[in-house]
């Protein structure tokens, strides 16, 4: 059986500032269950990719195994795409990134991929502060090989076949701010208002941007005994602030109580706009932002919204002090400089 996208749509589409439409940033037609979550995470990095008009051959998307590395192939056909070795997409992205700096890395994974076989991976890419948008669907369970319990599973919720779980989930926003991630954030595949924000200042963020969105599995884990089921998420999720992202091109305002909101300026000039939760949540202090996840977790909720920004720390180009020219477009004289050159360099070795 096969199965195809229709290629119609309206011709009075609206054109973002490439004259492309939302379609153009669309992939294949989605064979993953009818009201999976990671449809929507795809829809939105979509939109997101839409709205800030970025060239879909001027990004790159990378995964690893599950049922969330196989979205990658229902979003931005038209970019440039990898599907690694089950954990090993950061490793995968870190080479492409070191070739070519250019392009716009978005690594989609799961909270297998992640946090079980890909653990490792994941903390030394976010401790190296590489560019690029981290994105786990998290579901707490392995869809794909039908139904095991993920490590991100919360103590005490069951099985859809009734068991209780025994050990206590990890939390990765908690991880990705201890490792030194400048850019955390949690959202729900079923919150698109505040999703495609989060998205669009990521994928802005010049550094490692990690962003851990709930997103519940229809098949294994949506029962009332599961704390990752749609109802429960929409009942649990506590907003630390509310997003709204305004490119540098063209302003966008809005209206808002004087005093409730907070600019944070990204490398590349554009404002992420932020509006105070009723607690007074401050996205630039790391340690409060732990302090917040745990305090929301032991109350049983799930806090999302931007849990921390600073765009002034370096990302790993500025720490290997790369080239600006991609690797891939150096030419013989560049890469193999002769003998003199490696007579210097070996001398600085003595």
């Amino acid at each position: 059986m096969s199965y195809l996208k229709s290629k119609f749509h309206h011709p009075n589409l609206a054109r973002n500032e490439l004259g492309l439409t939302y379609r153009d940033y669309e992939g294949s037609l989605s064979t993953l269950c009818a009201g999976c979550g990671h449809d929507a995470v795809g829809a939105a990095l979509v939109q997101a990719c839409f709205e800030l008009s970025i060239e879909p051959h001027k990004v790159a998307k990378l995964s690893g195994i599950g049922c969330s590395s196989k979205a990658p192939t229902y979003f931005l056909g038209k970019s440039h795409g990898f599907n690694t070795v089950h954990g090993r997409m950061p490793s995968v992205t870190t080479g492409a990134s070191m070739a070519n700096r250019d392009l716009k890395y978005i690594g989609m994974s799961g909270d297998g991929d992640t946090a079980s076989i890909g653990m490792g991976q994941f903390a030394h890419v976010v401790r190296r502060r590489l560019n690029m948008t981290y994105v786990v669907a998290n579901n707490g369970v392995y869809g794909l090989t039908k139904g095991q319990t993920a490590a991100t599973a919360d103590k005490g919720s069951r099985t859809k076949k009734g068991e209780e779980i025994m050990w206590g989930g990890i939390d990765l926003p908690t991880m990705a701010l201890q490792l030194g991630a400048t850019f955390v954030a949690r959202s729900f595949s079923g919150d698109k208002e505040q999703l495609v924000p989060l998205l669009k200042a990521a994928i802005c963020h010049e550094g490692f941007a990690f962003i851990d969105i709930m997103s519940p599995c229809v098949t294994f884990n949506n029962h009332a005994t599961s704390t990752r089921s749609y109802d429960y998420v929409r009942e649990h999720v506590q907003e630390g602030n509310i997003t709204d992202f305004v490119p540098s091109k063209e302003e966008i305002t809005t209206e808002y109580p004087e005093g409730e909101s907070k600019d944070i300026c990204l490398h590349d000039g554009s404002i992420l706009r932020l509006h105070k939760g009723k607690d007074g949540y401050d996205p630039r202090d790391r340690f409060a932002a732990i302090n917040a996840i745990e305090q929301h977790r032991e109350k049983g909720e799930i806090l999302t919204g931007l849990l921390y920004c600073d765009p002034t720390l370096r990302d790993m180009h500025d720490f290997l002090g790369t080239t600006d020219t991609p690797l891939n477009t150096l030419d013989e004289k560049s890469l193999c400089p002769g003998n003199h050159a490696l007579e210097g360099i070996n001398n600085s070795f003595r």
